[in-house]
């Protein structure tokens, strides 16, 4: 009885440990809401919010994607050169398909559709080359990182393109509804973004699928999952994700220019590593990245109300991103 009795306290304890390990990064956003709240006087307001939830959208609605790509145990730096591009493709279209003549609501479309296309292109040119030649991603999406900016250094001349979208467009990155005071549009495409990547993970074949490939790829080959139809699947989702980022990135400034995007890379996989995804592959909740959005946007914007400097915002946001990937691999040993 004694012996049951230890047992059972034993598994409550790794139990009650497994849970705080898995829920950590939502009982800090808590304590660090709190915490601001006391001692940041504008940061509990509904127009820092919205502002919080707009500036992070840009970002957040490609780490969704990125969530799906780090699952699957790969990783895709191309995706800041995704959203200079789209902004530069869609303002370049815009001025010249109207100065032919054509309506500029049409253009505007057109190139957007154009966009998404080569979203898909591209992640599907990632998915392919990555599998049939077994190159690291690190380095198949660094190299389409630089040809991409690259391209879109071209088409814009090396300068910004500005005032060409209609305003619908413009509204897409800074618009709200309900006035001044209303909800961003920004916000309301990531909240959009997330459902559709949480619903993908959590009720599809290709979530599952995604899950096996990044915990074992030999056994979920074996099980008779198409391996390299999932990586290219995962590297399209955070292709579309970046290109919808471009349009609202552009908008939002009304502008295309090929450096929009440029080094967003570590900013969006520190989201998604403060969510709770394990850089190893198979572990990973589109909620936590969700999480890790919200979590990443209070601290910057906990810390400019605090005049804390941006030097000392980097070292925090470092020392943030070494506690969560040290929490990921303590998670995994109490739960082996």
């Amino acid at each position: 009885m004694k012996i049951a009795t230890a047992t059972s306290k034993g598994f409550d304890r790794k139990r009650t440990a497994i849970f705080l390990l898995d829920h950590i990064i939502e009982i800090c956003l808590i304590l660090l809401v709190i915490g601001l709240t006391l001692t940041a006087n504008r940061f509990m307001t509904w127009a820092n919010w919205t502002n919080i939830l707009r500036a992070n959208a840009l970002k957040g609605v490609i780490a969704f994607g990125m969530t799906m790509v780090i699952i699957s145990g790969l990783i895709d730096l191309s995706i800041g050169s995704t959203v200079g591009l789209s902004g530069v493709i869609v303002a370049v279209a815009c001025r010249d398909l109207t100065a032919r003549g054509m309506n500029l609501t049409v253009a505007c479309l057109l190139s957007m559709a154009v966009c998404l296309l080569m979203a898909v292109f591209i992640g599907w040119l990632h998915g392919v080359f990555q599998e049939k030649t077994r190159m690291p991603a690190f380095i198949v999406t660094l190299t389409s990182r630089y040809a991409l900016l690259g391209l879109a250094g071209i088409l814009s001349g090396g300068f910004p393109i500005a005032n060409q979208f209609p305003e619908w467009y413009n509204n897409l990155g800074g618009g709200r509804i309900g006035g001044a005071n209303g909800i961003p549009i920004a916000a309301v495409i990531l909240l959009l973004c997330f459902f559709a990547i949480w619903f993908i993970m959590e009720y599809t074949t290709t979530g599952r699928a995604t899950y096996a490939v990044g915990g074992n790829p030999e056994s979920a080959r074996l099980s008779g999952i198409d391996v390299g139809k999932t990586k290219i699947i995962a590297f399209i989702a955070v292709q579309i994700m970046s290109v919808i980022s471009g349009f609202m990135t552009s908008g939002q400034v009304m502008s295309g220019t090929f450096t929009f995007g440029n080094g967003w890379e570590l900013d969006v996989i520190a989201a998604v590593v403060v969510g709770g995804t394990s850089f190893d592959g198979g572990v990973g909740k589109v909620w936590g990245t969700l999480i890790g959005v919200i979590f990443t946007g209070v601290i910057s914007n906990g810390m400019t109300l605090l005049n804390i400097d941006v030097h000392t915002q980097y070292v925090v946001k470092a020392m943030i991103v070494f506690l969560a990937v040290l929490l990921s691999s303590y998670r995994a040993r109490v739960k082996a």
